[in-house]
């Protein structure tokens, strides 16, 4: 059953300023900086066209990838993306809270759109703590006086306790927004449903995300079987001894996830039955794809998963009455490595079962496939998993707490 939280029909917002977390978080090409796929901005041009249709100040904030990654970049793009979207001139300021940005919201009239620069160059946006901490930082209380409400529509964050996410919901009149309001409804629905065998496909990148909530959902009794794929998997391989030779584990050194290697090694001793890894891989050599068994692997990147292994885990997944997806197989993007994420899609959609798909790059590549059988698309990948796996979502509950009369 749904929580209990404000929407935007709750709020009087003509003439009103309202500060709007949204997640336009998008691939970006590395090698041209250009954006790769606006979906998510697409999701929230509904809240932020319905603000401004009520003639309301609509001030966005958002964030754009994170320190130290080559997508790392301003939102003067985004800015331009949603405004094509929109039809409608939406300003920009490469400024948080400084006096540009605050000067900026002050002269703003009503049906006026502003997206500000993206949140994560300020480096307390990055610290993980409580609401009220949050509501304490430079970014909260100086841009708290100028609005009148704040409307959090980012559920792909919601799994955050970040400053923009939950510091505002302290200080002033706070609801959720048409994505945020969706997303809740359709998940709390699916977790109260859920229907047995339970599988959870896990891969990507977001390493601690996958095993936060494969440790969840596990314990818990909700998974019948967790389905290792991406950096995932080549984790769990590792963990479990196989030698995914040095190339391999320089990567996952590299990102510091060495720590991970051991919380799989625990998982797969105590839930071995539970916990499938791929049987086979695909190795990149010249930009040539190559498959070989996990155990006659060579010193080359691993990709994506063999054929053997999308062959065994489509089964598993078309056998599944509820199936719960995070994440791409591999580098799905690159040619001739998008068979296994492909795949793994493919058996999602022709599933009889329940299914949700994650959001980010694993939404970004069903959407391009055009497939109609998966039952919801989330725009939230860590948090859609988070929340079906029980975890609290300091973003969602800090909505169920907001008063309306502050």
């Amino acid at each position: 059953m749904a929580p209990d939280f404000n929407t935007i029909d709750d709020l009087e917002v003509e003439g009103k300023t309202v500060l709007v977390r949204v997640d336009i978080n998008s691939p970006v090409d590395p090698l041209t900086g250009l954006l790769l796929d606006d979906t998510r901005i697409r999701l929230h041009a509904e809240t932020i066209a319905e603000l401004a249709n009520k003639g309301a100040k609509t001030v966005l904030m958002a964030h754009q990838s994170r320190p130290g990654k080559k997508d790392f970049t301003t939102l003067q793009q985004h800015a331009e993306a949603l405004s094509n979207l929109l039809n409608k001139s939406v300003g920009y300021v490469d400024d948080i809270f400084g006096s540009n940005a605050r000067e900026t919201i002050k002269n703003m009239e009503g049906g006026d759109i502003l997206l500000l620069e993206n949140v994560r160059f300020y480096s307390e946006e990055i610290l993980q703590r409580e609401p009220p901490q949050q509501a304490e930082t430079h970014m909260v209380k100086l841009l708290s006086p100028l609005a009148d409400y704040f409307v959090n529509d980012a559920f792909a964050a919601a799994h955050r306790s970040q400053p923009s996410l939950v510091g505002f919901a302290v200080n002033l009149p706070s609801a959720a927004g048409r994505v945020m309001e969706r997303e809740l409804k359709a998940l709390y629905s699916a977790v109260s449903n859920v229907e047995r065998p339970c599988v959870y496909v896990l891969g990507g990148v977001k390493v601690d995300d996958s095993i936060m909530v494969m440790e969840n959902a596990l314990e818990a009794g909700s998974a019948d079987y967790i389905l290792t794929t991406g950096l995932v998997a080549n984790i769990f391989l590792w963990g479990g001894g196989v030698n995914i030779q040095k190339h391999n584990r320089k990567f996952i050194e590299d990102r510091d996830y060495c720590e991970y290697v051991k919380k799989a090694r625990k998982l797969c001793k105590k839930f071995r039955d539970q916990i499938l890894v791929p049987t086979d891989l695909a190795v990149c050599k010249d930009d040539k794809r190559l498959e070989y068994s996990v155990n006659k692997l060579p010193n080359l990147p691993i990709f994506d998963l063999g054929t053997e292994t999308t062959t065994e885990y489509a089964r598993v997944i078309r056998n599944a009455r509820t199936i719960f997806a995070n994440g791409p197989a591999g580098v799905f993007e690159k040619e001739g490595f998008n068979q296994g994420t492909e795949d793994i899609l493919n058996a999602i959609s022709s599933s009889p079962g329940f299914s949700i798909i994650g959001g980010g790059h694993l939404a970004a590549a069903a959407n391009q496939m055009g497939l109609s059988g998966i039952s919801h698309i989330s725009s939230g990948g860590g948090a859609s998993i988070s929340l079906i796996a029980g975890e609290r979502l300091p973003a969602v509950e800090v909505l169920r707490e907001a008063d309306l009369n502050i």
